[in-house]
């Protein structure tokens, strides 16, 4: 038994040694031959490892350890190698999650990027497609160790780093494991175990699958109100901004690729109008998704009241409508989820928005072939009158350029992005145009503002188009939120362990849920809110501020020609 510890000592010792060296959190130059002979196999890992994980006497696995008082006396006799001090760690932390390069040519000092620093973060949860997680002994191994032992190193400019050769240690530490279990356990361990790669890419189709489904959005139930507030014409209006939102796409691209050390719009900003720019483009971004949480209070309730319509309540002589019972309701529904740190499930399950689109547009177009509801040319050609409606409603079915950035810094081949961009927006458009007229000509000047509104109830495929209406929003709901929930948590004073509680921080999402319910009630128009989007926020966000900040950036390399278009 004592033979097996070693082996598996020696070869999870040489891991750690690894994986310290590649994080650049090392603080260890041990001579750990001697260290065994002195100490023992049990004393081979560091202090904070040991007091951690002890390798029982039962193979691989790891069980907490309760130190006896003779260790003490150990563990003082190596405080002074293995002693790190904590403000130094947060420090370097700190400033370890800094870029190298500049954001922007205006600040000469960014020793700390301004506000907001969790934008990434948070904006990757919408894309909702990642690569797959590779699950094996060492990738395991590595999570707890994560999670748990090591959450104590912390990296520092002033410690030094073990001198080991990474592809030796890689292949050593395989070796020994698969060796041991082979030899041990009469196990099969397959031939690819290996440390898996931190940095996890997305593929051209995964990219395209982010892209549309943050395109793709709430703003389809709506584009057949819009063709009918605009007319037959306004489709060359949705078309167009199909292609300026395609174009800017690519500015923002341009503006990536000339600005070393940005990854994401904020920095946009930053490298284009300094500190000032980030946090004034971020306040709009965060606008406009608050107002997309608002958006999809008002869809939940909808599309409920309508399955049940005679709905109501008296409450102290109140009486409260379907509306408003199933808009209070929904909110109650999703406001836990917004209390959950960890929201990866979430993330992959509103992936599915792209199928979710899919299906909608499938059952209308049952409804109307097979269903009886048929198909009638009808309307106006142009009305004028109500045009700015349609064209706030168009933009806002384009308003995903926030997260473009995020789409370009994950994936594999970079220099594919337009040809993502130009698949997401012409698949987008086209899908757009033919909702609009498949809606449009099945329900004519009866079409309401979400189209799941006009299809009849008995037909099963209604039905469903009608719960994917109030499924969706569920699962986006604390998705795009959690962007705005950080940032307003980031402005909470880092020196009061009270206002970074937990309590604080639920409290402050579920002030901000309330916030949105009550925004709801007050303007309770699906296609009105999501018109005031379009036409402020989104064609900000997808039009102006990708020209605005490409020409700053790139000025004095523009020739007139391309300032013109």
């Amino acid at each position: 038994m004592s033979k097996w510890c070693s082996k598996a000592t020696c070869a999870i010792f040489s891991f750690l040694e690894e994986d310290l060296h590649l994080l650049g959190e090392s603080t260890y130059n041990i001579d750990k031959e001697k260290h065994i002979l002195r100490y023992g196999y049990k004393s081979a890992l560091p202090p904070q490892v040991r007091s951690t994980l002890f390798f029982s006497a039962s193979p691989l696995v790891f069980v907490t350890e309760t130190y006896k008082k003779k260790m003490k006396q150990e563990e003082q006799e190596r405080e002074d190698l293995y002693h790190t001090d904590d403000d130094e760690d947060e420090e370097s932390q700190a400033h370890s999650s800094v870029p190298s390069t500049p954001l922007s040519r205006n600040d000469s000092n960014n020793d700390a990027v301004p506000w907001p620093r969790s934008y990434r973060q948070s904006m990757d949860l919408l894309t909702g497609v990642t690569p797959p997680i590779s699950t094996n002994l060492v990738s395991s191994f590595r999570k707890r160790r994560q999670s748990s032992a090591f959450g104590s190193f912390a990296s520092s400019s002033s410690k030094q780093s073990l001198l080991i050769d990474k592809d030796e240690t890689q292949n050593s530490v395989v070796t020994s494991i698969k060796s041991f279990i082979d030899s041990h356990l009469k196990l099969s361990v397959p031939d690819d175990l290996s440390i898996p790669q931190e940095n996890r890419k997305c593929t051209i189709s995964q990219s395209l699958l982010n892209g549309i489904n943050v395109l793709c959005g709430g703003a389809l139930l709506t584009m057949p109100y819009a063709l009918k507030e605009g007319g037959w014409l306004g489709l060359l209006i949705l078309f167009s901004f199909g292609i300026i939102t395609l174009y800017t796409g690519i500015l923002l691209k341009r503006c990536l690729e000339n600005s070393p050390g940005i990854h994401t719009y904020p920095d946009i900003g930053q490298a284009a109008f300094g500190t000032t720019g980030r946090i004034l483009l971020s306040i709009f971004l965060y606008a406009d998704l608050y107002a997309t949480c608002v958006e999809y209070i008002i869809m939940m309730s909808d599309n409920m009241s309508g399955m049940f319509p005679n709905t109501s309540l008296y409450i102290a002589g109140i009486s409260v409508n379907s509306n408003q019972v199933f808009a209070i309701t929904t909110t109650l529904i999703v406001l836990p989820t917004v209390w959950l740190r960890d929201l990866s499930l979430l993330s992959y399950i509103s992936a599915g928005g792209v199928f979710s689109s899919i299906l909608l547009a499938l059952c209308l177009f049952w409804v109307g072939s097979v269903g009886g509801v048929g198909f009638q040319l009808q309307g106006q050609v142009l009305d004028l009158t109500n045009l700015p409606v349609a064209i706030g409603i168009y933009g806002f079915g384009f308003g995903g350029h926030a997260v473009l950035p995020n789409i370009y810094s994950s994936m594999k081949e970079p220099s594919k992005f337009p040809l993502v961009l130009l698949m997401s927006f012409g698949f987008c458009t086209l899908f757009y145009i033919a909702i609009s007229v498949c809606g449009y000509t099945m329900f004519g000047e009866a079409i309401q503002s979400q189209f799941t509104l006009n299809m009849p109830q008995h037909f099963t495929s209604s039905k469903i188009a009608v719960w994917t209406a109030v499924i969706t929003p569920m699962t986006k709901y604390p998705l795009t939120l959690t962007p705005v929930l950080l940032s307003l948590e980031e402005l909470l004073p880092s020196s009061s362990r009270k206002m970074r509680s937990k309590g604080v921080s639920m409290l402050i999402r579920t002030i901000l849920v309330l916030s949105t319910l009550v925004v709801a009630l007050t303007v309770p128009f699906f296609a009105t809110v999501a018109a005031l989007i379009g036409s402020f926020v989104a064609m900000l966000i997808a039009v102006i501020f990708p020209c605005l900040c490409y020409l700053k950036i790139m000025k004095g390399r523009l020739t007139n020609f391309h300032v013109r278009i």
